[in-house]
């Protein structure tokens, strides 16, 4: 997949943990490892900003893009 999510080094920065962050975004444990594994299929934007408000950061801080490797056949 094209698209990273860092939560794991905001949180690592912030000093936070995944409980913590859970219980701040509102979201399940279960729905936040599979964003920080990068199983998501997608986030919603609301998502995204209270993610970003309890880790006071810009979505550029969680979000990464790395092209996909392409193979010549």
């Amino acid at each position: 997949m094209a698209i990273i999510i860092n939560i794991d080094v905001m949180l690592a920065k912030r000093k936070m943990s995944v409980t913590e962050l859970s219980d701040r975004v509102g979201i399940t444990m279960a729905n936040l490892s599979i964003l920080k594994n990068g199983k998501a299929k997608a986030i919603r934007v609301s998502t995204l900003d209270a993610i970003c408000k309890a880790l006071d950061c810009q979505p550029g801080d969680i979000l990464e893009y790395q092209p996909d490797e392409e193979t010549d056949e």
